[in-house]
């Protein structure tokens, strides 16, 4: 619930897609800063986000006793956080629930104020929502909807149109090729309620666009969705930035979605940024073991085979080993030099895995 008298938020006529115009540091090593493509997109230098927080006892004495004496505390959501993104960039944006994520990406979009520091986005500055600006971006979150349920996608999209001052002409070529490029032929006549999961994901993702917003703030865009559906979805996001040359930053909880988009990632824990850099980089700094699969002909004991090597896994016969990448040589060496191996491969460990470890160290 947005309450227009909380000096935190700034009233607008869209819950979730900010894109809709209303009426009217902390450094890091150099080698983990990728080059920009171009002069930078979105600029933020030492945001902060504060809110004050009522503290209050259970039961009705705690009740009670706040009602006459009120306790608060001060929630850093997020602390004095820096980057730059240059346009045509797709970033990832990890963090765990509740790191901040969400808290940064309305900021970025104007939707609230920061407590401290300064961003811009395109040169301009977010929570003075200009119209120009607001006509440049588009806010997408996978658990929000902007379509009309009851109605046909396609009345959402004039509507939506017709909000940007898009004339009909150009609306409904943009309508064509966005719908072509989210294959969602015949699907626009249908009442959303009616629409799969997928395909409404699709057509919330053609109504943000519809404008050809220059950056996109993505909050989890498949969440919910299934396999092939993420994949759509993450093939269109690869191909409306190269065609537009558009600024994207991504949050998800699908690292699939961040290895097959982006090459860069931003990390937030308990609202402060710990990482910036590639998503290699994260992966060689704070795992740097190497995953060997191994297929024995028998099922050898655990405490034999840790002899050779941490055992992560075990499944009959089939092992998977986590080594040092500086003993990787010489473990595979004994391995076949002592044990009957069927088959062996090397691989690095899931990312989600070492993401996962990140979030629980809360630093690297």
């Amino acid at each position: 619930m947005i309450l227009e008298n909380d000096p935190g938020i700034i009233p607008t006529s869209t819950q979730c897609h900010s894109s809709i115009p209303a009426k009217r540091d902390r450094t890091l090593p150099k080698s983990d800063r990728p080059t920009p493509k171009t002069m930078s997109n979105i600029s933020v230098r030492n945001l902060t986000k504060t809110y004050t927080v009522a503290v209050k006892d259970p039961g009705f004495k705690g009740t009670l006793s706040h009602f006459f004496k009120r306790t608060q505390k001060l929630i850093n959501a997020v602390q004095d956080v820096s980057f730059e993104i240059a346009a045509g960039e797709i970033v990832g944006f990890l963090g765990a629930n509740g790191a901040g994520k969400t808290t940064t990406l309305k900021m970025l979009t104007g939707l609230i104020y920061p407590t401290s520091g300064s961003v811009t986005v395109g040169g301009q500055i977010p929570y003075k929502r200009h119209t120009s600006f607001l006509k440049d971006i588009t806010l997408v979150m996978g658990q929000k909807q902007q379509l009309i349920w009851d109605l046909p996608a396609l009345d959402s999209l004039k509507i939506n149109a017709a909000v940007y001052g898009i004339p009909d002409r150009v609306a409904n070529t943009r309508i064509g090729e966005l719908t072509e490029m989210l294959s969602l032929q015949g699907k626009l006549n249908q009442p959303v309620r009616k629409l799969s999961l997928g395909e409404r994901m699709k057509a919330e993702l053609l109504a943000s666009l519809l404008h050809e917003p220059k950056v996109l703030f993505l909050d989890e865009p498949t969440l919910g969705l299934d396999v092939n559906a993420q994949v759509a979805v993450r093939n269109f996001l690869r191909d409306y930035n190269q065609r537009y040359n558009a600024t994207i930053l991504l949050t998800s909880h699908y690292m699939n979605d961040i290895t097959a988009l982006c090459d860069r990632v931003l990390t937030i824990h308990k609202g402060a940024l710990i990482y910036d850099g590639s998503l290699n980089g994260l992966i060689d700094r704070f795992s740097p073991r190497r995953e060997i699969n191994v297929e024995f002909a028998v099922a050898y004991a655990k405490d034999k085979l840790q002899h050779y090597a941490e055992v992560h896994k075990m499944d009959g016969s089939s092992v998977k080993f986590l080594v040092m990448q500086d003993s990787l040589t010489s473990t595979v060496s004994k391995l076949l030099a002592d044990l009957d191996v069927i088959d062996l491969s090397i691989g690095d460990p899931p990312i989600d895995e070492i993401i996962g470890q990140v979030f629980q160290a809360g630093q690297v």
